[in-house]
């Protein structure tokens, strides 16, 4: 074998190797979304809490409600979603382990290969170690400066045997290092898995419970039948009162928005008139200068005035899925939209908005910094508070005593009114809602998840 044919063949290897490494998957420093799957478990295990604060609350006045298995419905969903994104979590370990092990074996059969190369290099060495057959190479050249390339190579081909072999061996115990955390993972979210089996069980119970829930709620039928029809009536009167104080809103400020460009108006014609007069009147430089002044100054602050109305706009819409609940603490057991109600099979609610369920005596707060355009009573369903963010609006129904008025500046997260509190269906309900104009949009898309 011919130095040149060997180093060849070497190089074809050293491009292959690193063409491997390169094509691997991420270069073995795949993450995938494990981050955000633990960020999740957090909040739905935070989420689990606050369901059983809720339902501890309910069961402790030993009067079975609708609300309670409503809650409890919603404890289910949470639950088994927590153990979805455990089995997802697991599902990529396994992924990543398998890809490790493939690259493994990869890089095991071209070690392999590199080898019998290397063992070959060995015994050409050995064969021409002697310094008669290294004279005889380097006498062999048609040059002074070919016998110095031959020599350079010889030792470049040395060394670069030295260098694979030393970064080849590197990357195998840096994977198999690699894939023994991987490992370590994998029995770690076993764990998890087992223990989220104990859970399956607690699950199991829960829905036993709902169902006895439901089963003793279903022998008062009439009642209970009762109960949703003035139930369903209530939201939508709700959904009616909200949406006639929203539209006197909008008229409102539409009304105020004609006015102020009258105003403008009139303000303008009177500069103008001024100025008129004041050419006539041949008023001093000094005069002139000072009412342009003034003019400039209101132009500024009715332009100011605008822009903060756009720009409290702008920030709404771009904080959009990240805005903070209503309540410091609570869970959606109704959501937006026509829907089955939670607790009763074939009975179809509309909800404008979404309600939330939270412990008794807890203030509802704004979601967002604005200024309060409506307070409101609506007999059966409570106090609204309205709030304005710009363009859009945000409503806070089922209040008992409101703490703000009409015109008052609102700070993001402020306490605007304590929920009020049904005794009868035993449950501590916020209506939330958001509207831009007179559409009505989702709040789920808009809370903070």
């Amino acid at each position: 074998m011919s130095a040149f044919s060997l180093n060849n063949k070497l190089t074809i290897l050293f491009l292959s190797f690193a063409l491997f490494v390169l094509c691997t998957p991420q270069g073995f420093a795949q993450k995938g979304n494990k981050k955000d799957l633990e960020i999740k478990k957090k909040k739905l295990k935070e989420e689990i809490n606050t369901i059983n604060d809720l339902l501890h609350e309910t069961k402790s006045s030993k009067k079975l409600s609708m609300n309670q298995v409503a809650i409890l419905n919603k404890k289910i969903t949470v639950r088994e979603e927590l153990i979805n994104t455990i089995n997802y979590e697991i599902h990529l370990i396994n992924k990543q382990i398998n890809e490790n092990q493939t690259a493994i074996k990869n890089l095991n059969s071209t070690l392999d290969k590199l080898k019998k190369d290397y063992a070959a290099m060995i015994y050409f060495d050995y064969r021409n170690s002697d310094a008669y057959s290294k004279l005889m190479f380097l006498f062999a050249a048609d040059s002074f400066n070919q016998a110095y390339q031959q020599y350079k190579y010889t030792q470049q081909i040395a060394e670069y045997r030295r260098k694979k072999a030393a970064e080849i061996t590197d990357t195998q115990t840096e994977i198999t290092k690699k894939n023994t955390e991987l490992i370590s993972k994998k029995e770690e979210k076993r764990q998890l898995l087992s223990s989220e089996e104990l859970e399956k069980i607690n699950l199991a119970k829960e829905k036993d419970d709902q169902e006895n829930t439901l089963s003793s709620l279903q022998q008062t039928e009439k009642q209970l039948k009762g109960e949703l029809d003035k139930k369903k009536s209530e939201i939508e009167n709700l959904n009616a009162a909200i949406k006639k104080l929203i539209q006197e809103e909008i008229k409102r400020q539409q009304e105020e928005e004609r006015k102020h460009a009258l105003a403008l108006a009139k303000k303008k014609e009177e500069r103008a008139n001024r100025a008129k007069e004041n050419k006539k009147t041949k008023t001093s430089a000094k005069a002139i200068e000072e009412d342009k002044k003034a003019d400039a100054k209101a132009e500024a602050a009715e332009m100011a005035e605008t822009k903060e109305a756009e720009q409290l706009s702008s920030d709404f819409s771009s904080n959009k899925g990240k805005l903070p609940w209503p309540v410091a603490k609570g869970v959606i057991t109704i959501g937006f939209g026509e829907q089955e109600h939670p607790t009763i099979k074939g009975f179809m609610i509309n909800n404008n908005g979404v309600e939330i369920s939270a412990a008794k005596g807890q203030n509802a707060r704004a979601v967002f910094e604005g200024v309060v355009t409506g307070v409101t009573t609506v007999p059966g369903i409570g106090k609204i508070v309205i709030i304005r963010h710009g363009d859009y609006l945000s409503v806070y129904s089922n209040l008992e005593e409101v703490l703000v008025k009409s015109g008052d500046k609102i700070a993001l997260k402020q306490n605007i009114g304590t929920i009020a509190f049904n005794d009868d269906e035993n449950r501590n309900v916020i209506n939330f809602q958001i509207w831009k104009g007179q559409k009505i949009l989702n709040p789920e898309e808009w809370l903070y998840k």
